[in-house]
């Protein structure tokens, strides 16, 4: 049994579609194009990954379905936000075919608790008929990156939080990691991004792009809030014999005069399409100019992330793959 990476082939994957006004206040027109542009974007005109968007309820599928491509499958499900690579399950494969392990969820350590996203992952599970393997601590898929051999990434102030597993050490919490996605080697690196309500998940901060390979962005200016986090985990994946490929940072974003956690790193990698979040920012050429290279297979596309980010998250955050057994 392993987790695939997420470069290896889908079958589908669930994505997030918003269409609540009390979460999302000023921008929800915007969020839905954008998502449904994410949507389209992977779906590839029937030549991607099958996608299935995930609504609230009709009024919502009524409002997906006049904004993405015919091959994207529609479905309704209730849950609290669109985070759904938090909420939903991971899933691995092996001789026995796929298994989706449902993690508990506690709302990022208690921040926004909301209803449906507690079984929102079982009850996707159940609709793709996979078989459901429980899991009695808390785990956000954002909070770990793996390289599908059984390496994976992940941040001390996520799983070590006592937020989250408050009676579980890093031992413990690597045992957990072991027995639940057959994990052979677990790389911590320190802090996430400055102002991530997540505390700090790492696919803001760090992506395998291949086994024993991983992204970490690089500092462009002096004003960079994150510019010592990135360097910390730099030096955390080199003393670890990891080889670091840098990308570029967005640099300070701000949204309302505080700074958000804008990332290029939250990349999400289809079947054909690898789909860059974009910001406005002055490295955004430049970030997926980058990301391409390191993807030469697929077309990689810069799409607009701005009013995903107001929420908190982008692409990867919202999106969550089922790999082809």
């Amino acid at each position: 049994m392993r987790w695939p990476a997420e470069w290896e082939p889908h079958e589908a994957v669930w994505i997030g579609f918003p269409g609540n006004p009390i979460e999302w206040p000023k921008q929800l027109a915007e969020v839905q194009r954008e998502v449904a542009a994410f949507a389209n974007a992977i779906c590839d005109h029937g030549d991607g990954e099958q996608v299935v968007l995930v609504c609230r309820d009709q009024q919502d599928v009524d409002t997906a379905t006049a904004m993405v491509d015919d091959p994207v499958q529609i479905i309704i499900e209730a849950f609290g936000d669109i985070w759904l690579r938090d909420t939903g399950p991971i899933i691995t494969v092996g001789g026995n075919g796929r298994e989706a392990h449902n993690f508990g969820f506690n709302g990022w350590g208690r921040k926004f608790e909301m209803a449906g996203d507690q079984d929102i992952g079982a009850r996707l599970a159940r609709s793709s008929d996979l078989p459901i393997q429980d899991h009695d601590w808390v785990l956000e898929g954002g909070a770990i990156d793996g390289d599908g051999q059984g390496a994976l990434l992940t941040t001390e102030q996520c799983l070590l939080n006592i937020n989250r597993n408050k009676y579980m050490d890093r031992q413990q919490l690597e045992s957990g990691l072991r027995e639940a996605l057959n994990a052979n080697k677990i790389y911590w690196l320190g802090n996430g991004l400055m102002a991530d309500h997540t505390d700090g998940h790492v696919d803001n901060l760090a992506r395998f792009v291949s086994a024993g390979t991983v992204a970490i962005p690089k500092a462009c200016d002096g004003d960079d809030p994150n510019r010592g986090v990135f360097e910390d985990a730099v030096r955390r994946a080199v003393a670890s014999d990891l080889d670091v490929v840098r990308l570029p940072s967005v640099g300070r974003y701000e949204i309302e005069d505080a700074v958000a956690p804008a990332s290029y790193l939250n990349f999400y990698i289809g079947n054909t399409v690898v789909a860059v979040p974009q910001y406005g920012a002055l490295n955004d050429d430049q970030a997926v100019e980058a990301i391409a290279a390191l993807f030469p297979e697929r077309k990689v596309v810069g799409l607009s992330s701005s009013a995903l980010l107001s929420g908190g998250g982008s692409f990867h955050c919202i999106s969550q793959q089922i790999p082809i057994a």
